[in-house]
């Protein structure tokens, strides 16, 4: 009688892993695709940031100095 309850047991054990880990293997998913998002957004945010600042000072530069060698 003890080596059926035991094997139930084990059944369930096994049940209760096999769920857990694909309940593990979707939150890992779900968690790699929100970050990649977020990783994403703050690649298109700082390139705007950055990017502006950048071409910003450079067409000053350039502005800047073909005025200076215009007014020469």
């Amino acid at each position: 009688m003890g080596s059926v309850f035991s094997a139930i047991g084990r059944a369930i054990n096994s049940v209760i892993s096999a769920i857990a880990g694909v309940l593990m293997a979707i939150v890992g998913g779900i968690t790699t695709v929100i970050v990649t998002i977020f990783d994403l957004i703050a690649d298109i945010l700082c390139c705007r940031c950055f990017g502006s600042r950048r071409s910003g000072r450079r067409y000053g530069r350039r502005r800047r100095g073909g005025m200076g060698g215009t007014t020469y």
